[in-house]
């Protein structure tokens, strides 16, 4: 098996059967803050793109480029389809000319046909309204003498499946840098910020040591991250200044934090590294020599940005210009529908949100299902967003269903809120369509088994944990009275089962 890395999460996989292309991404993301690092516009890519089959994980923008798809990957290409709820993915490939699609069943092993023979996949779809725009996903491919686990930034709960089907894993590419706006969007003082981007970027680090762990893998490759951020405005969210409490660590960084913590089996990949691995045996190549990147990565940033300027600029031309609609009325149009729709979702939020665009202020109340205008002395709301409302503009006019995938993961706005993270909240704005919005309240409404248990440091905890079902014995980690799932960092106070992270999500617990 011959992998080459094309950037950030892709990856083009050869075998004798035939050559799989994974998440190739090229064009800027999220509004142009997001661009793959290192830079891979220099790829062959019509010849990458020449390939038998297409496996795309999910539709977040730096994994899905649309524009680089249409333009250089063959729609002949056989499309491993993960099993999503909702068929958005499928669609938003028919459209750009992909018309065979192989439907995997979630965490099942298939055999697939390619030019020269039979190929054993099996696409483990994760399926909550939290994992990426509805739905996120990792890819095992088996060749008869090499096996390997593409997980990119998909976080699985269950890694029995993986062995169960495939036993031993060769190679293992996992994401282990940051992909949020939290906490440098938040308006709260630097030193509070720069101590939650440490803890932040600590869990990401060790949640990624914990899958490797799992997994078993004789090689790991980082991958699936960081991106750079070339835009001005932007280029303080880099990790190239020694700050620790960056969120976006490279390969690099986390190739020492592996051989800190005794990981062996390390592997830096570049665009255009090629991996040949046949079993436990791996040689690698790379089309320039690494340091020329890391040596100096404020340099090579510097280099980047001047020669991606111009392409930087044709994506701000293509946000929607000024206008004197009123954005009143179509707030309203977009999301009151949405609103009514979703009770469940909309009592999880509980509370009236702030939404400042320019010099318009503007409120999603929940609790009465409504978007208005702010009434005369009732205060700060609890959470709220700062947004250019050319961007609310260009989303309204592009009928986005998800301004996570287009204006949060930008991190061209600012937030406020008091008290925890809510789930609720940022899942509504993940699901502007009647499809997803049921889905989502379906699934917060399910009723789910915590009736299991294990023991933690002298502790017998509820073995899911309440948030994305987990396995805590394997992901859940206590110090003191508190215990830290580190599949997303979320916490809770064992002596009372409190949620520390968010609002409910209560843990059964108790001290042996």
């Amino acid at each position: 098996m011959q992998i080459t890395s094309v950037g950030h999460a892709g990856f083009h996989i050869r075998t004798a059967a035939g050559t799989i292309l994974c998440d190739p991404w090229v064009n800027p993301a999220y509004f142009g803050s997001w661009f793959p690092f290192p830079d891979n516009t220099q790829l062959d890519w019509d010849e990458l793109g020449d390939c038998d089959f297409l496996y795309v994980s999910h539709l977040h923008r730096d994994h899905f480029d649309a524009e680089h798809l249409l333009a250089h990957v063959n729609k002949d290409a056989t499309v491993l389809l993960p099993d999503y709820p909702v068929p958005d993915l499928r669609r938003e490939l028919e459209k750009l000319g992909f018309t065979t699609f192989f439907e995997t069943e979630n965490s099942v092993k298939h055999t697939v046909t390619g030019p020269g023979g039979e190929l054993d996949i099996m696409v483990i779809a994760l399926r909550a309204p939290a994992d990426g725009p509805i739905g996120d996903s990792g890819l095992v491919v088996a060749d008869g003498e090499t096996v390997c686990f593409n997980m990119n930034d998909a976080r699985p709960v269950d890694m029995d499946v993986l062995h169960d089907a495939f036993g031993h894993v060769d190679i293992h590419l996992l994401q282990y840098s940051g992909a949020i706006w939290y906490p440098m969007v938040y308006d709260i003082p630097a030193r509070t910020k720069s101590n939650f981007g440490k803890q932040k970027r600590q869990r990401g680090m060790d949640r990624a040591r914990s899958y490797i762990e799992q997994v078993g893998a004789t090689w790991v490759v980082p991958s699936a991250g960081p991106p750079v951020f070339l835009d001005d405005e932007l280029r303080y969210l880099n990790d190239d200044r020694g700050d620790e409490g960056n969120i976006f660590p490279d390969q690099m960084v986390f190739l020492d934090q592996m051989s800190v913590h005794g990981s062996a089996g390390g592997v830096l990949m570049i665009p255009g590294s090629v991996a040949d691995v046949r079993g436990t045996e791996l040689t690698l190549s790379h089309p320039v020599d690494p340091d020329e990147i890391y040596g100096d990565k404020a340099g090579y940033i510097e280099k980047m940005a001047q020669r991606l300027a111009p392409v930087l600029e044709r994506e701000r031309q293509s946000w929607a210009a000024s206008a004197d609609e009123p954005l009143l009325p179509q707030l309203k149009d977009l999301f009151e529908p949405i609103m009514a729709a979703s009770d469940l979702i909309c009592d999880g939020i509980g509370y009236p949100v702030g939404l400042v665009l320019g010099e318009d202020t503007f409120v999603l109340d929940f609790p009465k299902r409504s978007v208005r205008e702010p009434i005369e002395g009732e205060g700060r709301y609890r959470y709220g967003f700062r947004i250019d409302p050319q961007l609310v503009r260009t989303v309204l006019r592009d009928h986005e269903p998800d301004w996570v995938n287009t204006i949060f993961l930008s991190t061209r706005f600012q937030a406020w809120r008091i008290g925890g993270y809510n789930e609720f909240l940022y899942t509504f704005f993940k699901c502007l369509t009647d499809e997803r919005i049921a889905y989502a309240d379906g699934w917060f409404s399910e009723a789910h088994d915590d009736s299991a248990s294990c023991e933690l440091a002298g502790w017998e905890v509820q073995r899911r944990c309440p948030h994305l079902k987990a396995d805590l014995s394997k992901f859940g980690v206590v110090e003191g009275s508190t215990l830290t799932c580190n599949l997303h960092g979320w916490q809770w106070d064992l002596e009372s089962g409190r949620c520390k992270t968010s609002k409910g999500h209560e843990l059964r617990s108790r001290r042996l």
